[in-house]
């Protein structure tokens, strides 16, 4: 993985900077955070810090120093810091960390003496290890008090489907809605039509949909570009859009593991049986690699996040402009309602080990408004989706999304499939996916990895 990045945005420049303190571990991932569990214990006993329902802050001339997911880098450095230079005349320093390490990283800095960041752009699914180890503020209580009146936070107008699971755990808060991620299908309209293929409505035909074109093309196009490498954002994601595909879920109304029945075999089982259509080599397959196959014109179809259509029309890293189609996630089995998941979402928190928590909190409000969601969700790059019901039904955002806009208001409006977030998810996901990965490579049949994976699950939950 590529080391941890800081850009600082000044007046003058934006530039990359090179830093000793930003090396926080050396390669501690998602499945570290076990190691990292004496150091989480820490905060078990004491309730998490909260900032004070008065607290304000001028943010003229402040620097805020932000932990932020690698596909983020560009909306935090092109979009934000500029604006942010512009209004306060102050600056931004963004250190960029791959999405395996990110909840590991938060969590390090702050329990391991640093308290280098003001803000953490974090997993939903990390909330609640963020908070086990202490990493977080509590923010409940100045999100109330900030919540009315000229300049509200206005958390009315956070879309329902991600306010509460993005932000809210045991009745607390920690951080307002970011990235408001589902996943949606797009597809090359120009092969599809070459190969008279349609676009498919159930997981059944979309795997034939892909053998197709692989074996019609000759190996020219791969009928489809599966995001398979082994970590929870990119594989978790393909076999969860399957799983609710299938009416399936995650766990039932107890916590239990459900995912090993037969909605989750299915899912399993399509992820297997496509792969000798897929680009090569799906388990090798990450969020830029899919992207890149796709714009590019190497594969057909691609189950990923929103925001693509935004790249498919700009010329200037696409080959597909005005070539792609977009359509709801396939369904499959007795399932015929199309459901999509909040797949790897984020928000942005305060690290409890900054000294200026009030600035941070005020500079989270200012990230997440309405002016800055839109600028975001409306820019090809950003990898940001819409988290406002007003951005998501805006005339402005229909221009900017397209053709995808119906698809995309359709899943975040709806009820999309939550991952867990307590405290063990992390690891919980990470077990889930390396099981699917031995199955996707035939080391393991499909029902004994799921089963595997749910007795995981049981023991990293509880």
């Amino acid at each position: 993985m590529p080391a941890p990045r800081r850009t600082l945005l000044s007046a003058s420049t934006s530039r990359l900077l090179a830093s000793r303190r930003r090396v926080l571990s050396g390669a501690l991932g998602v499945g570290a955070l076990a190691a990292t569990g004496s150091l989480a214990a820490c905060g078990e006993e004491e309730a998490t810090p909260g900032l004070a329902a008065a607290a304000a802050a001028d943010l003229q001339g402040a620097t805020i120093r932000l932990m932020v997911n690698q596909p983020h880098v560009l909306a935090f450095t092109d979009l934000l810091g500029p604006k942010f230079e512009e209004q306060f005349g102050g600056e931004l320093e963004v250190t960029a960390i791959p999405y395996d390490q990110l909840t590991s990283k938060q969590i390090l800095d702050v329990q391991g003496g640093e308290g280098e960041f003001d803000v953490f752009d974090y997993f939903y699914f990390g909330l609640g290890e963020l908070v086990n180890a202490g990493a977080l503020v509590d923010l409940t209580d100045w999100i109330e008090a900030n919540d009315s009146g000229d300049g509200a936070i206005g958390t009315d107008d956070f879309l329902p489907s991600i306010y509460d699971p993005y932000t809210l755990l045991e009745g607390r808060r920690y951080g307002l809605p970011f990235d408001g991620d589902t996943h949606v299908l797009y597809y090359n309209a120009a092969v599809f039509e070459q190969y008279g293929v349609e676009p498919p409505t159930t997981w059944d035909e979309y795997d034939a949909a892909a053998a197709k074109i692989t074996q019609d093309s000759g190996g020219r196009v791969y009928g489809a570009i599966v995001e398979a490498q082994q970590v929870p954002m990119i594989l978790g994601c393909s076999f969860i859009n399957r799983l609710a595909g299938y009416g399936g879920t995650l766990v039932d109304a107890d916590g239990e593991p459900v995912f090993h029945g037969e909605e989750g075999l299915a899912a399993l089982q399509h992820l297997v049986d496509v792969s000798p259509w897929a680009l090569p080599t799906p388990l090798q397959t990450g969020f830029d690699q899919a992207n890149s196959a796709f714009l590019s014109g190497q594969g057909a179809m691609l189950d990923t996040w929103t925001d693509l259509g935004l790249k498919a029309q700009d010329p200037s890293s696409s080959k597909i402009v005005d070539q792609w189609g977009v359509v709801t996630l396939p369904v499959g089995g007795r399932n015929t309602t199309p459901r999509t998941a909040l797949d790897s979402g984020f928000g942005l928190g305060v690290s409890t080990g900054s000294a200026q928590q009030d600035k941070a909190a005020a500079f989270v409000k200012w990230a997440t408004d309405e002016d800055r969601n839109f600028l975001l969700s409306s820019t090809a790059g950003s990898g940001i989706d819409p988290a406002r019901r007003s951005v998501l039904d805006s005339a402005d955002y229909a221009v900017a999304a397209g053709e995808a806009t119906d698809v995309i208001r359709e899943g975040l409006e709806g009820d999309p499939l939550v991952w867990p977030k307590q405290a063990g998810a992390p690891k919980a996901l990470q077990d889930l996916v390396d099981q699917l990965a031995l199955a996707i490579q035939g080391s393991v049949e499909p029902q004994a990895a799921l089963d595997a994976a749910a007795e995981n699950w049981t023991r990293a939950l509880g």
